[in-house]
């Protein structure tokens, strides 16, 4: 069976109960939370990777991944699959919602993995993100502050698109 763990900053909850339904939707996921210390090795040690971010100030990372972006950085992730999933606040920070989870991605381009999970963003309001590529978002977007009635949901149709490619 291959190994996939999920790995996410969380400061409010938040972004930990996403992470603690999205491994339940898979059935069979690993959580690791950043701030409890992760290393290069850890990313390493499974065959797929969920990350998760929540998005704080003007489009900041979470604090957590701040001091672990460097580990991801270094990580050999050649021939991994990937997905992203991030939490912002898409009224007060219309302009930078879920931009932390585009820092993420932005790491994560200049690797050899695969990528999967992007989401049509046209089912969200906002104005702005450094989380958008293409007209889509590069992961799972999440708005617990304004649309948390979305959120189970938005979890299933995305666990739904990701789960074939991390089998």
């Amino acid at each position: 069976m291959n190994k996939i763990g999920i790995f996410f900053g969380s400061s409010t909850g938040n972004t930990t109960v996403a992470a603690e339904k999205i491994a339940a939707q898979l059935g069979n996921a690993d959580l690791h939370d950043v701030g409890e210390g992760v290393s290069s090795a850890d990313f390493e040690g499974y065959d797929y990777l969920i990350l998760g971010t929540s998005t704080w100030g003007c489009g900041d990372l979470q604090d957590d991944w701040e001091t672990t972006l460097p580990e991801l950085q270094k990580a050999d992730l050649s021939g991994k699959t990937v997905a992203l999933f991030g939490l912002g606040d898409s009224s007060s920070y219309s302009d930078t919602f879920v931009s932390a989870m585009g820092k993420i991605y932005d790491v994560l381009k200049q690797k050899d993995v695969s990528l999967v999970g992007q989401v049509d963003s046209s089912d969200y309001s906002y104005d702005d993100s450094e989380a958008l590529v293409n007209g889509k978002f590069v992961g799972l977007a999440l708005d617990e502050d304004n649309e948390s009635s979305k959120t189970d949901e938005r979890i299933k149709g995305w666990v739904e698109s990701i789960r074939e490619s991390m089998k």
